[in-house]
């Protein structure tokens, strides 16, 4: 490589422009149009990024991450989203999950009668598009939930039933080293998340990394001290629906320094 004339491979993840709006509502008088929240969001990934994005409560940072699951609730009006190259603005969210983009949210908050193993194997044979052997899955996960530093006693729990904070976060972090995604974008909209949580969330993203370097990773947060240990290559500051500011981890110490008045 080295050579200045190589063409850029494409970028792993882009939002280009992207426009989103609370869906019309019918009234007696016809129908009105929904509100804007995203006012034209871009930002690209590239393979091995970490991102962060930051903003305050009602910045759209909720909107963004229901846009970037395929969420029926909004409504692109305009820009897209782009994945490996595909323009993925009007896929189903399963037909992004088995693509390869790994969503932390899309999951429900509650499965009963489902234990975390069968779950996984579940999700795992929708995404390799083959049957996966139970054994197979147990090692993996065994091997896994040591690295994450979990009771292995906890494939054996139904999703998320009596889950503390923190199990559902390393939940969430154990189904995407075993999904093996391309992209992975993680919306830590759950405030009161303790810091074991945030640390689990940050540990396993840098575990997962390490396994797989190409892997890229936006985290949409309102947590300072997240970026603390996650420690990422590029951080984004949205307010208002849209980005004020992009930078690197310099960006994270004013905004801690001085609040997000300080991009407004």
């Amino acid at each position: 490589m080295g050579m200045a004339d190589t063409p850029r491979s494409t970028p792993l993840f882009q939002i280009e422009d992207l426009r989103v709006s609370t869906l019309p509502v019918e009234t007696d008088s016809g129908s009105e149009p929904g509100m804007e929240i995203l006012k034209g969001v871009s930002l690209t990934v590239n393979p091995g990024e970490i991102h962060a994005l930051m903003g305050p409560n009602g910045s759209g940072k909720s909107t963004l991450a229901a846009a970037l699951m395929g969420s029926p609730e909004y409504e692109v009006t305009a820009g897209r989203i782009l994945f490996q190259g595909d323009d993925i603005t009007d896929w189903d969210t399963d037909v992004r999950a088995k693509a390869g983009l790994f969503l932390a949210f899309q999951y429900p908050q509650e499965i009963s009668g489902v234990s975390v193993l069968n779950f996984l194997r579940q999700a795992l044979s929708a995404r390799k598009g083959m049957e996966m052997s139970v054994l197979e899955l147990r090692l993996s996960l065994m091997e896994w939930m040591e690295r994450l530093s979990m009771d292995t006693s906890f494939m054996e729990r139904y999703v998320n039933e009596g889950f503390s904070g923190g199990e559902k976060k390393r939940n969430e972090i154990l189904q995407m080293a075993v999904l093996e995604p391309e992209m992975a974008i993680l919306d830590e909209t759950d405030s009161g998340l303790d810091i074991d949580a945030l640390k689990a969330v940050a540990d396993g993203v840098r575990q997962i990394s390490q396994d797989r370097p190409a892997l890229g990773t936006l985290a949409i947060t309102h947590y300072q001290r997240l970026l603390d240990h996650l420690q990422p290559d590029h951080v984004h500051i949205l307010i208002d629906g849209r980005i004020v500011a992009s930078g690197g981890l310099e960006l994270a110490a004013q905004l801690e320094a001085e609040g997000y008045e300080s991009f407004k």
